[in-house]
């Protein structure tokens, strides 16, 4: 796992300008490769390469693009075990999580959009009275779907297979380009995406993969003439640099960016259900993920037994070696972010919440490690109940009734995904209805892959997944004609 990766531009595999960088197993903490730093020309060089490829590859059928998509997702799926093996070395995730989650939902949306949906449809004819162009009329039209162009695909690093498939292939089926540059903790899973990707026959400069720790990498992917459109997954603050620079050149823009998701348990709500969904926040990518609930409200019927049942779910959880079969909590991604998560912990002591699980560091011999950590007693003023942790951080609030519960959930910057538990069916739409957020789980944090995905606010701008995905990397045209 030590190999010197090179670059993937134009459909050669090329040594960086830059030399290479340790990629660091955030387990054990020894080097899983060395990963290439791209120049600021290289990069440049990529997105020409995805320009010129451009107009070929949008002309294909998309019969000829979904197979092409197909044979990768075979291609991934055949060395999954392998592929999970590096995911689980590059980003700690245990063993269930990196095959299931990371390289398994790869495959299935290279699956997904293998399939061929219309790219167009017929609008409702039109009569037009007479006027200054000529007589009255029918007029008919059409909406086409049409590919964007070159799209930059800039990815988290809490799930390297996942997030990029989940950009590149409705990219490519709606006939687009693209240019993927991998987060700097984890991109060597990236380039095996690239490598399935290639024996599956796509053309060259078709996909291009650029890497590198330099924030210049990524500003001339993002500025590149040559691109039409930025796809990010990240933190607001680096999305609202990235809208800035796209806004100069009016690029399309897919933001999925930070979150801060509230669960409001009323107190008729399934306390056991509701424990084990707020709980994924521990171990779940060890809550290195935007759609957590870590801001639980809590009516004051239940609060204190959901406070105690979730310190005892907390603290019977394993932390430790993601390779071990019975770990549940996991590493997170760098020494650096254990700090930021940690310093949290002690931010909410400070501010007046109370600790009542986690709080201390894990005492593996080597790794980042980060104790679940349950902070009571908040308010929604504090810095821990409002800044997005990215860890295994829950923040527990409490409310009187439903207006208050509603205004508490809306009252953040935030709204990507928020929660509802409730035994009564009809106030927990009622309540989903009102929240300000791209999607909200009733009694479940569970996912349906075909329904449209982002936020609300600083959470994001457009929606993706499933058929959204498509419009996403489109541009819709019309085409109107005499009846």
């Amino acid at each position: 796992m030590t190999a010197r990766q090179s670059l993937f531009v134009g459909g050669s595999w090329v040594e960086p300008d830059g030399g290479h960088y340790e990629v660091i197993d955030p387990a054990g903490e020894q080097t899983v490769g060395w990963a290439p730093e791209a120049s600021r020309d290289q990069v440049l060089a990529a997105c020409a390469a995805a320009r010129e490829a451009f107009g070929p590859w949008s002309r294909t059928s998309p019969e000829e693009r979904a197979a092409v998509l197909g044979r990768a997702a075979g291609i991934i799926a055949g060395r999954l075990t392998e592929h999970a093996s590096l995911a689980q070395a590059e980003t700690g995730a245990t063993t269930g999580t990196a095959r299931g989650m990371q390289v398994g939902v790869a495959a299935a949306r290279f699956r997904r959009y293998a399939r061929v949906e219309p790219a167009e449809w017929a609008i409702a004819p039109q009569i037009n009275e007479a006027g200054p162009m000529g007589r009255a009329g029918v007029m008919g039209a059409l909406a086409v779907r049409q590919p964007v162009g070159v799209v930059t695909c800039v990815t988290s690093y809490n799930n390297p297979w996942a997030n990029p498939a989940g950009k590149i292939a409705p990219a490519l089926a709606m006939g687009n380009t693209v240019v993927v540059k991998p987060a700097p903790q984890d991109p060597l899973s990236v380039y095996r995406m690239a490598q399935a990707l290639q024996a599956a026959g796509v053309p060259p400069g078709v996909v291009n993969v650029v890497s590198g720790r330099s924030t210049g990498v990524g500003e001339a992917a993002v500025a590149s003439p040559d691109v039409d459109m930025v796809s990010f997954t990240g933190s607001t603050a680096v999305g609202q640099r990235i809208a800035e620079v796209c806004g100069r050149d009016m690029k399309r823009q897919l933001m999925e960016l930070g979150g801060k998701g509230a669960a409001v348990v009323f107190d008729d709500a399934d306390l056991g259900s509701a424990v084990a969904g707020i709980g994924t926040t521990f171990s779940f990518y060890s809550g290195q993920i935007c759609t957590a609930p870590t801001r639980v409200l809590a009516q004051r019927g239940i609060y204190d037994r959901l406070v105690e049942r979730l310190a005892a779910y907390a603290g019977r959880l394993k932390i430790g070696d993601p390779r071990e079969p019975d770990t549940v909590v996991g590493p997170v991604i760098s020494a650096a972010h254990r700090d930021r998560v940690e310093s949290y912990i002690e931010l909410g002591r400070k501010e007046g919440a109370v600790v009542v699980a986690g709080g201390e560091r894990p005492d593996p011999p080597s790794g980042f490690y980060v104790a679940p950590a349950l902070l009571a007693d908040c308010t929604n003023d504090m810095r821990v109940a409002r800044e997005e942790i990215f860890g295994p951080v829950v923040a527990v609030l409490p409310f009187d009734d439903e207006e208050e519960g509603v205004a508490l959930a809306n009252d953040t910057d935030y709204g990507l995904i928020d929660y509802v538990w409730s035994g009564d069916v009809a106030r927990a739409f009622r309540v989903a209805r009102r929240l300000r957020a791209g999607g909200v789980g009733i009694n479940t944090v569970g996912r349906n892959m075909e329904a449209p995905f982002g936020g609300f606010k600083r959470s994001g701008v457009g929606r993706d997944v499933g058929s959204y995905a498509l419009h996403a990397y489109s541009e819709v045209q019309a085409i109107v004609w005499p009846g």
